[in-house]
């Protein structure tokens, strides 16, 4: 029989020789809109994972300290070889999702963060539970780099910073819930509940994974070379100035950020007497900041304002507000209570809002033609920078909040001197690296 009109199908899909009707029209859109979502919250799933591994783990802290019969720094070692682990691993994941897609790497990660969250809870020493997190770190990787070089595949330009604002809506959720979630799960179990928590949430996002994210890099735009190749590629980005500007500011704020987060626990709860609940609900509120100022940023700046001058006025708010907690914890303002500290952490933690999804928006449109390599560039400078910082913030002891007031000022006023001398924002935005200039400098 004739056709009775335009439309005919090819199975269940519907395929139009003319111009779509209106239905057609809205049903079309109505899909993309739903498809986008199921992305947007699989990726916010992904980004939301390490930081929910993070914070879910910090109320215990001091628990873990007793429980093992380690000193606070030796367990503030297990954040920084989790922090490590997600620096170097994303150093090996960004290249290959460059070179075989973005799925099949993202699946073999989760699956291996699985296990290595399962072994956690099982540790008997210290020494086992900072081996543990190192490959729990290594294996979390996955999920960050990846994240980042899919928005880069899908994005571009002001769409993408808008899109990272978004992911922060929804991985800010995990610093809000962590600590809560954390320290409800101490209520009926000990620390190694929080690691069978993970597992379980592990698993169900690797499912996820598995049915709806699909493959976003074309075979045609992937990279065939091993190991010089992704050094090469990394190369190339490093010799761009503009590119390791950002790199640099980004890590080091994230540096600022992460001293909070390893001494905060030991700060709150050991120096000024709060309870893990307590804890929790100021680290909640400060993580509602972070996700505020994000959405801020995205909804409202993005557009209007030039994203250097929204990371400009971010990085210089992290640096005041860290110099404001030196001076409350060195006692110049004398001896100050919980609540004024928290505001100044509050501050600094709402700041990053600005800092964080810009530096990784002007830093992937340096590098359209390797987001993996370029991704795992921006991870690996925050996690090992933060890393660093994590111990230093208890070098004193338990007793005083100064060695984490000093780290946040030394991470935020470098990160203002790497984004003025390297990325020079009051220039013309300088040409993105492409594929060309990359083969020639390599």
């Amino acid at each position: 029989m004739p056709e009775s009109g335009p439309t005919r199908t090819q199975g269940h899909i519907p395929t139009v020789d003319a111009a779509p009707t209106p239905a057609l029209a809205l049903a079309s859109g109505v899909a993309a809109r739903r498809a986008g979502l199921l992305v947007t919250l699989v990726l916010g799933g992904l980004t939301a994972l390490p930081p929910l591994s993070m914070d879910m783990y910090l109320p215990a802290l001091p628990e873990v300290t007793g429980a093992l019969h380690a000193p606070a720094a030796t367990i503030q070692l297990t954040l920084t070889a989790c922090l490590a682990g997600m620096a170097f691993g994303q150093l090996v994941v960004g290249p290959m999702s460059d070179k075989w897609g973005r799925r099949r790497p993202l699946l073999v990660g989760m699956v291996m963060y699985v296990v290595a969250t399962a072994a956690c809870a099982l540790a008997t020493g210290a020494e086992m539970l900072i081996a543990f997190r190192l490959l729990q770190g290594l294996a979390g990787a996955a999920g960050i780099v990846i994240a980042r070089a899919v928005v880069r595949d899908l994005y571009d330009g002001i769409e993408m910073a808008r899109f990272f604002s978004t992911l922060m809506l929804i991985s800010g959720v995990a610093p809000i819930v962590g600590p809560l979630i954390g320290a409800q799960i101490l209520r009926v179990t000990d620390w190694r509940g929080v690691f069978h928590v993970l597992t379980v949430i592990g698993v169900l996002l690797t499912l996820v994974v598995a049915k709806w994210l699909h493959e976003t890099l074309p075979r045609e735009r992937r990279h065939g070379g091993g190991v010089v190749e992704a050094l090469h590629t990394m190369r190339g980005l490093l010799t761009d100035r503009v590119f390791t500007g950002y790199v640099l500011s980004g890590g080091l704020a994230f540096a600022a950020l992460f001293a909070y987060i390893s001494a905060s626990p030991f700060v709150v709860q050991e120096i000024y007497g709060a309870s893990p609940q307590t804890f929790s609900l100021l680290f909640g509120l400060n993580s509602i900041g972070l996700v505020a100022v994000g959405q801020i940023n995205g909804k409202l700046l993005v557009g209007r304002v030039s994203l250097d001058k929204a990371l400009g006025f971010g990085l210089v708010t992290i640096a005041l507000a860290a110099l404001a907690l030196l001076l409350m914890t060195t006692g110049v303002f004398g001896e100050v209570g919980l609540a004024p500290v928290a505001a100044g952490l509050f501050v600094l933690m709402s700041a990053m809002g600005l800092a964080m999804p810009n530096t990784n928006a002007q830093a992937l449109m340096r590098a359209p033609h390797a987001a993996g390599s370029a991704s795992a560039l921006l991870g690996t400078s925050s996690f090992l920078v933060g890393a660093i910082a994590s111990p230093l913030v208890g070098i004193a002891g338990e007793a005083t909040a100064v060695p984490m007031a000093v780290v946040q000022l030394v991470c935020a006023l470098g990160a203002v001197a790497c984004f003025l001398g390297l990325c020079r924002p009051w220039r013309a935005p300088a040409t993105p690296i492409t594929q060309s200039t990359r083969i020639a400098q390599s």
